[in-house]
């Protein structure tokens, strides 16, 4: 488990939805070297309109290391994992949850 980024803010979007619990959420992926693979890993949040609080890419030989940090609400997390374990190449996800902080 882990606390949100410093200066992480809340989108709009999910603070209407104050019923629903919002997470930090940060997918450790690894994959096959292909050109298109940063891409297609960010499309599950670009779709749900979702920027990245942080992502991090880093070639090991023939695999890349890919980290995707983002504040989601808690029923999207294991969708947007799934989505990102159906592209093509990947080998390996992991899925920590953290915490918003909502003082401001």
């Amino acid at each position: 488990m882990f606390d949100a980024l410093p200066g992480a803010l809340l989108p709009a979007s999910l603070s209407a939805e104050a019923e629903e619990r919002v997470l930090a959420v940060r997918y450790l992926v690894r994959a096959e070297v292909s050109p298109g693979l940063l891409p297609r890993l960010l499309q599950p949040l670009a779709k749900r309109d979702v920027t990245p609080e942080r992502f991090r890419a880093a070639r090991e030989g023939e695999a890349m290391r890919v980290e995707i940090a983002a504040v989601l609400p808690e029923s999207v997390v294991e969708l947007v994992a799934g989505n990102i374990r159906s592209v093509v190449g990947v080998t390996r996800i992991e899925v920590e949850h953290g915490r918003v902080s909502r003082g401001g």
